[in-house]
């Protein structure tokens, strides 16, 4: 950013920062051993799709790259529009590190497409020990992740998630502005 810029008001969005996302791997051990939070055997990508034959050839070869994969790692992939117009491309696999590196892989296939702008985040599927769900998000712009606990129609369990932070912040480069935790309502995953 210069001091044009600055002076005229206008700040420059920092580009997406997958590399931050293979923090989850080792974190997922702390979830399991201290935590009794569980994967869901699912994670999704979350992007705004583009009605071009560019981006769709796109979308498309990042299905089929991560399918092709699928007899090593097991993932299965499906695509789901959600009600604002975003693209779920949802990844379901036993291992969780085959998530993780699905859910990169397509990251990496809209950057080198020239569509990294276009992802909005990564979202990890959990459940504690009473089998209710909890999320972590990725936020690829801020190259951050948060907790999102939904509890109940539109209500979120702000208190858990304030303490999943401090028991995981250590290992997990956790958003440090609470303002930027947006609930995600009616995740397909």
């Amino acid at each position: 950013m210069g001091l044009f810029d600055i002076l005229a008001g206008r700040r420059r969005l920092a580009k997406p920062a997958p590399d931050r996302l293979f923090a989850m791997s080792t974190a997922y051990v702390t979830f399991q051993t201290e935590l009794s939070i569980g994967s869901r055997n699912v994670a999704g990508i979350v992007f705004q799709a583009l009605a071009t034959a560019d981006f769709e050839q796109i979308a498309a070869d990042m299905a089929e790259v991560v399918e092709g994969t699928s007899s090593d790692s097991g993932t299965t992939v499906e695509t789901r529009d959600d009600e604002y117009d975003y693209r779920w491309m949802i990844l379901r696999d036993p291992d969780f590190d085959d998530l993780v590196v699905g859910v990169n892989a397509v990251s990496g296939a809209l950057e080198a497409g020239g569509y990294g702008e276009r992802i909005l985040c990564a979202v990890f599927a959990f459940e504690d020990a009473r089998g209710r769900p909890l999320y972590w998000i990725y936020n690829y712009k801020r190259g951050a992740f948060y907790p999102f606990v939904p509890a109940g129609d539109h209500a979120r369990d702000n208190e858990r998630e304030l303490r999943l932070k401090a028991q995981i912040g250590g290992e997990l480069p956790v958003e440090p502005e609470l303002e930027r935790w947006f609930p995600l309502w009616g995740i397909p995953i």
